[in-house]
């Protein structure tokens, strides 16, 4: 880590900010990449500014956990770059995207009882092969 000139900017490698944000090397240059914000904040954060950054870099990992495309990740870090005129529709975007979680979780917990049942099926049929 060395500090600019002025010492208001902290510059990190990208191994110094993966250990500081506890993201692997490879999944940030992913999202250098794919969003010039994050590539600019991964080569001069200012120290105020790091928990902010880290938030926001696990923030886009969680949208991608959840399966939110990139392309839909992309779109709300553009609208996030254009400040708080966008607010709304972020907002919508990620109720959205909720609606859509939702979704996915009644599939896998009836999906989750089909399984149950059969597993049910199979400890009975087994008991009943050891009588």
């Amino acid at each position: 880590m060395s500090r600019h000139q002025g010492g208001l900017f902290m510059v990190y490698s990208i191994g110094e900010f993966s250990k500081l944000t506890s993201l692997s090397v490879d999944t940030l240059r992913y999202y250098e990449k794919e969003n010039s914000s994050i590539r600019t904040e991964i080569g001069a954060i200012k120290d105020s500014t790091r928990t902010k950054i880290k938030m926001w870099v696990d923030f886009i990992l969680r949208l991608k956990e959840t399966a939110m495309p990139i392309r839909k990740i992309k779109k709300y870090a553009r609208l996030r770059e254009e400040g708080d005129v966008t607010l709304k529709e972020r907002m919508e975007m990620l109720r959205a995207h909720r609606h859509s979680m939702i979704k996915q979780i009644e599939k896998f917990e009836d999906n989750l009882g089909h399984l149950d049942k059969k597993i049910e099926t199979y400890e009975a049929m087994i008991a009943d092969h050891k009588q």
